[in-house]
């Protein structure tokens, strides 16, 4: 896929112009966003946000065109590859989904790094970012540009059909639906449970039918598809995971617009990362309410607990080192921007506190 990637680059500038420019004149770019989701989910909110203040901060030099669904593109490499090659400028992915051209990225599924809110969304506002940036910029040949990395749907928490899970040792033997991604299996291994790839579309049937008794979702994400009716009665808020959401950009476009236009364009992506931060809050408040309400058994781990929980889960940080290239680089980058957000806020609370 790198190869193919450097081939498209190559040619890139030769095949299109960056941007059409309209017929009357006033517009100069258009940008084409896309999001395989759907009007109900936190990216598309993202969008709407990003396309107001673009259009009204350029005063309508820039144009922004949304394609939700499948319109553009399908998979995270189709997507990725037509941001690469111009035809798509911008493009929201999870880590699983863009992992294939940048494995490094999976940082973000390390589980216990980011121990809430205010830390990850501290993070993702430094330098952090600007350094994953770099890294896939090289790997792309200047095609692919990260943007900013929003949420896509608040933490990752353990729910299965089976029983309340307090202690790591309550995982043992469970079948846990993961992706196919490497990562996410070693995790369930390291936690007693056993990993078991299935597709999105498949998995309400696989509660149904016991071919598996749990996943790692947000919240939002189980009651938008029913879980629940499904057999899917505990969830444990142990938020191993921030749910990143990364935001691509066709680097040729960018820079082929003018300096104070590419401006208001990540102006644009810092409104949009903020609407991504707040949506997951909101929403999960009645998805939360819907759960318990319907017999669910929410339990929130003591600290002693979710302690217990990265304990069990800290040899994924040596496979990701051993294993992913480039893992060795940006987990260190990310170890020293929760170290940095976590003294930053311990100061802060030091200040508000008394």
């Amino acid at each position: 896929m790198l190869k193919r990637l450097s081939k498209i680059a190559a040619t890139a500038a030769l095949v299109a112009a960056p941007f059409a420019a309209w017929a009357d004149g006033h517009t100069e770019f258009t940008i084409r966003a896309t999001a395989n989701s759907n009007e109900n989910d936190e990216d598309y909110d993202g969008l709407v946000v990003f396309k107001n203040y673009v259009e009204a901060a350029s005063n309508g030099r820039i144009a922004v065109e949304l394609f939700i669904g499948t319109q553009l593109c399908a998979t995270g490499a189709e997507c990725l590859e037509g941001v690469s090659e111009g035809s798509i400028d911008v493009y929201i992915s999870t880590s699983g989904g863009a992992a294939g051209i940048f494995p490094y990225v999976q940082v973000l599924d390390l589980p216990y790094l980011m121990a809430n809110d205010r830390v990850a969304e501290h993070v993702l506002t430094g330098d952090f970012v600007r350094t994953m940036r770099d890294m896939a910029l090289a790997d792309s040949d200047d095609t692919i540009r990260l943007m900013t990395v929003g949420n896509t749907g608040g933490w990752r928490n353990f729910a299965n059909t089976q029983r309340r899970v307090a202690m790591p040792s309550d995982m043992e033997g469970l079948k846990i639906r993961t992706v196919v991604a490497d990562l996410p299996q070693e995790l369930v291994r390291a936690l007693g449970a056993s990993p078991t790839p299935i597709p999105w579309p498949e998995l309400f049937t696989s509660f149904q039918t016991g071919v598996v008794e749990g996943s790692k979702n947000g919240i939002t994400d189980i009651m938008g598809m029913k879980f629940p009716d499904a057999g899917l009665q505990y969830v444990t808020l142990d938020g191993h995971a921030y749910m990143g959401a990364l935001w691509w950009m066709s680097n040729t476009n960018f820079m082929a617009m003018p300096e104070d236009l590419r401006r208001v364009v990540v102006d644009g992506f810092s409104q949009l990362q903020q609407a991504t931060f707040a949506s997951p809050k909101r929403k999960s408040i009645e998805a939360y309410e819907a759960f318990v309400a319907g017999g669910g058994d929410l339990y929130v781990p003591t600290p002693e607990e979710k302690a217990a929980f990265a304990e069990a889960a800290a040899p994924v940080q040596a496979w990701f080192r051993a294993n992913v290239d480039g893992g060795d680089a940006i987990l260190d980058a990310l170890i020293e921007a929760v170290g940095e957000a976590e003294a930053e806020l311990d100061a802060a609370y030091a200040r508000d506190l008394n």
